[in-house]
């Protein structure tokens, strides 16, 4: 006896002598269906990827949804409802991991990570509290946490109640599942699509689950890989004599400019101003005395995580993700900062973004003072993210570190070009901003948020203002403190999110060092690196990673192994 036969000799099941529901039912009974189908549908054919959620992608037939409804319709009736709560269940989860999926494309320009990405919700946790303040910041969390919740429960409802409308209707639900089947095999090897990247023929779910399996997997593999790549260090035991020689006696400046990408200096509408800064600070400095070389780096990151570009840069291996960035701060891996203090620099930090004591971070980079927003006497206001204007972080610096004896190095990271770019501080005189309380209207009269997210027109220039200042604050403090013992090495550290960069964005961001002693750019002119502060873009291009290696080796010795 055939399948088909069996299903059609079973009753439709519901029906019975009770009196009929009421009109008003029987209206609230179909809006509930149609909202559960839409609410699956959404799940089983919506994209993870936020740019491509247009209309056409859910006129599409997803394969999950036919299995399911063929398992559901060769279940037990006993077994029909908790099957379809458990899967509905399933099918939330999965469509949570989708919705997060969303939020990293558009931010980070990736999918997110089951097993490390979780330790971004601190982070943004943080990041909305300074939009909003602590207490509306927690509202936001547990409403997020809500939603969640709400939306396993009622997806895995939704299926259940799927189910039991199919199993009245056993015959008709046989025969379109065996219609749509049949037009999925007939798509499928074609790819045939409405919407571009969404085939008609959908298996997104599948996919979903099958991919964070094997990132899973590619994440325990991954931590074996990574022991081996930190363990493999050849300036592990150098001498102290041997390192950094080309440098004896000069201030070195790591600067890491936040969101500083490639789009800031080509291909967007916001790159001619950024440039024009560029070419004019190129000649500002050559009339104070310096010269640059400008080259291109690959970030291991994108849109945000700054720290895995610090760490990456600083210990010469590939800190692309939170597990690598945990193990690396917790081992011993020769860094940069270690590098200078070891042959005689006195090393610091200065992070303002920083809100808490920076541990293990500072013992693991090799710094003998860290500075945050707490410690560097700033009064003035905050500007959205930013707690403080760059140039007040370049001048505490100068005020505090600089005028002590010996050379010193330091990582300043500059914020006021984050996320989300207003308002923007102006640059002032550099003997006058005191504690920073001068910066009160600034901050005040500013642009603000509301004025403009999301518009993406105001977003981006909004962006290309921010760089523009920071890249001002370091050109102005070069032609007024620096000297012919100054060596500044800038550089971005990721790309702006996409609503800036694009969704074809690379990882590239660009990298200047600055010097008036004509040695210490004669030590890097094998790089084959541009002249002046804005690169070429036919500059060489090399993973952030290999700095290290290649700035050690430019003004010191070969590692003696």
């Amino acid at each position: 006896m055939s399948l088909l036969t069996r299903l059609r000799r079973q009753p439709d099941e519901g029906t019975d002598d009770r009196t009929p529901p009421s009109t008003a039912r029987r209206v609230l009974a179909v809006t509930a269906t149609v909202l559960a189908f839409l609410l699956v549908l959404f799940a089983l054919v919506a994209p993870d990827d936020l740019s491509k959620l247009t209309p056409l992608a859910f006129v599409r037939i997803p394969v999950e949804g036919l299995v399911g409804i063929l398992v559901l319709l060769l279940l037990p009736a006993k077994w029909r409802k908790p099957a379809g709560i458990v899967a509905g269940g399933l099918l939330g989860v999965l469509t949570i991991l989708k919705l997060t999926d969303m939020g990293f494309y558009a931010s980070l320009n990736r999918p997110f990570d089951p097993v490390y990405d979780w330790t971004f919700l601190g982070p943004g946790l943080e990041f909305v509290q300074g939009q909003v303040g602590d207490a509306l910041g927690w509202v936001a969390a547990a409403l997020v946490i809500v939603v969640a919740i709400g939306l396993i429960i009622f997806t895995a409802l939704s299926v259940a109640r799927l189910g039991g409308y199919v199993a009245k209707h056993r015959t008709g639900a046989f025969r379109g599942v065996a219609l749509m089947a049949v037009v999925w095999l007939v798509l499928a090897p074609t790819g045939a699509q409405l919407a571009a990247g969404q085939p008609l023929a959908a298996s997104n779910t599948a996919a979903l689950a099958v991919n964070d399996l094997r990132q899973v997997s590619a994440d325990i593999k991954d931590q074996r890989e990574f022991a081996r790549e930190v363990a493999a260090d050849p300036y592990v035991g150098q001498p102290h004599d041997k390192l950094l020689s080309g440098l004896r006696g000069k201030n070195v400046l790591l600067v890491f400019v936040e969101s500083y990408g490639r789009s800031a200096v080509m291909n967007s509408s916001f790159a001619p101003a950024i440039d024009a800064v560029l070419d004019a600070g190129t000649e500002k400095l050559a009339q104070a005395g310096f010269a640059a070389k400008s080259g291109f780096l690959t970030s291991p990151t994108f849109g945000g995580g700054s720290w895995l570009a610090h760490s990456t840069l600083e210990s010469g291996v590939d800190v692309n993700s939170q597990y690598r960035y945990t193990s690396l701060i917790n081992g011993d891996r020769f860094t940069l900062a270690r590098a200078f203090n070891d042959a005689g620099w006195r090393t610091f930090a200065d992070d303002p973004a920083n809100t808490r004591d920076w541990v293990p971070e500072s013992q693991f980079y090799g710094y003998d003072s860290v500075y945050d927003s707490r410690n560097v006497g700033y009064k003035g206001p905050v500007f959205s993210y930013a707690t403080m204007p760059d140039q007040y972080s370049m001048n505490f610096i100068r005020q505090h570190e600089l005028t002590k004896p010996g050379p010193a190095f330091g990582e300043i990271d500059l914020i006021s070009s984050h996320v989300p770019w207003t308002p923007a501080p102006q640059m002032v005189d550099w003997n006058s901003m005191g504690d920073g309380s001068m910066f009160g209207p600034q901050a005040a009269n500013g642009k603000q948020v509301k004025d403009v997210w999301p518009d993406q027109a105001k977003v981006q220039q909004a962006y290309g203002e921010t760089i523009q200042y920071s890249l001002n604050t370091l050109i102005s403090y070069l032609q007024n403190f620096g000297d012919d013992n100054t060596v500044m090495v800038f550089l971005g550290d990721h790309q702006p999110g996409t609503l800036v960069s694009g969704t074809a964005a690379d990882h590239d961001v660009p990298i200047s060092i600055v010097a008036k002693d004509p040695s210490v750019l004669n030590r890097v002119a094998g790089w084959g690196w541009t002249d002046g502060l804005k690169p070429s873009p036919h500059a060489p291009l090399w993973p952030m990673s290999a700095f290290r290696d290649k700035f050690l080796a430019a003004f010191g010795d070969q590692p003696t192994r």
